[in-house]
């Protein structure tokens, strides 16, 4: 049986890669003040609480933009979601509801 894998998603800069080294317990994806700095799928192997499974952090998904770079990183985040057997949602309650 392989392992499950966990995909981390949200919107930019809500905390995706700061949980991701969390978890993993180590600094693997960069964590900034600025978005965009997450742009390709990073994978690491982990154990929490004596389950294994593979995660995957992500760059931040804008529903609605045209830029072809920002298109591309919601794109490797569609990838990394249909891998994965859990997807964790990251959100950040200071922000509020947004239209995206």
């Amino acid at each position: 049986m392989s392992k499950p894998t966990v995909a981390i998603v949200g919107r930019p800069n809500v905390g995706k890669s700061t949980f991701f080294n969390y978890i993993i317990g180590q600094r693997l994806s960069i964590v900034e003040d600025s978005p965009g700095v997450t742009r390709d799928r990073v994978y690491a192997e982990c154990n929490w609480r004596g389950r294994d499974f593979t995660v995957i952090d992500t760059g931040g998904i804008e529903i609605e933009s045209e830029d072809f770079i920002t298109a591309e990183i919601a794109n490797q985040a569609t990838i990394a979601m249909n891998l994965a057997d859990v997807i964790v949602f990251i959100t950040d309650i200071k922000q509020g509801v947004t239209r995206n």
